[in-house]
């Protein structure tokens, strides 16, 4: 089985690293955890005790077990916890540290900059998300893993907080969205010229705003991610598009082919956030969709 491959690579920690590091990185154990299911030989214990243990003080978490400082991870640990029916405490200063977090444009100095005397880029830097560390701009990936985690917490109950967070990293995604449809890493326009789009970054993109009203920007990314993964070679952009066009109720089917002869036995593939996000991709409609939002 493809899981076995990844359950023999969980370090001691309970974590996984990206390749064969004794530094587990929260990214590869949130895809993995998420991948392995509550039901898989105590891995919802194992996982969920190594995110508790390295939760940093202030609510967030590191990008490797041991760093000092918080990153976009956070939105994915939350992510996971609540995939995995942990709601803690743990999950509560996440959400606290994911709405005190901003990209520095959410400084009224780097606002003003960006407005005023940086004209090289064309966005509204009234509308920021987060960051992938502290004290950077906001960029695509982060943005949309935050919404799509407060989103996920917060279904039951969302506070004004919260709701004007989500709004907030909404407007920025769609503000950033690339001319033809789908999104970049971060910017659309720089330097007058218009930038392509990403097949990662649009499918997580797309996941945080699924269950927003199908405005232009959404409608066109999605076509433009079907359109694209009719030929994706990439065994993670592949396995991305499927989770997000799933969501949309878009057919999957023959992509999950494709991606499985690619992996085969899961042995061949080095990276476990890789191996990981494929086997939930393989699992769509088998299991509960960990990065759906409930409407």
């Amino acid at each position: 089985m493809i899981e076995k491959a990844l359950l023999q690579r969980r370090l001691p920690s309970g974590g996984w690293s990206f390749f064969s590091s004794v530094q587990a990185s929260v990214e590869a154990t949130c895809l993995a955890g998420l991948a392995l299911g509550p039901d898989s030989d105590g891995n919802a214990v194992s996982t969920v005790g190594f995110l508790k243990k390295s939760q940093l003080s202030d609510g967030g978490w590191p990008a490797f077990q041991g760093d000092s400082e918080g990153a976009w991870t956070t939105a994915l640990a939350l992510c996971a916890l609540t995939a995995l029916n942990e709601i803690s405490d743990a999950s509560n200063k996440a959400l606290r540290w994911l709405l005190g977090s901003r990209g520095k444009e959410g400084h009224w100095l780097w606002r003003w900059k960006f407005k005023i005397a940086d004209r090289n880029v064309q966005f509204d830097p009234d509308k920021y998300g987060w960051p992938w560390v502290t004290g950077s701009a906001s960029w695509v990936i982060p943005t949309a893993f935050s919404v799509l985690a407060i989103k996920q917490f917060t279904v039951c109950n969302r506070r004004d907080a919260s709701e004007k967070r989500i709004r907030l990293g909404v407007d920025m995604l769609l503000d950033r969205a690339c001319i033809g449809g789908g999104w970049n890493s971060g910017n659309s326009v720089v330097y007058g010229v218009p930038l392509s789009a990403h097949v990662e970054a649009t499918a997580i993109a797309l996941l945080a705003l699924q269950d927003e009203e199908r405005r232009p920007a959404i409608r066109m990314s999605l076509a433009w991610l079907k359109q694209k993964s009719t030929d994706i070679e990439s065994v993670e952009s592949l396995a991305w598009s499927i989770l997000s066009l799933f969501v949309y109720q878009e057919p999957v089917d023959q992509l999950k082919t494709r991606l499985a002869a690619l992996i085969e036995d899961g042995r061949g593939i080095r990276n476990n956030a890789t191996l990981a996000t494929a086997i939930l991709a393989l699992k769509c409609g088998e299991m509960i969709h960990p990065f759906e939002v409930l409407r």
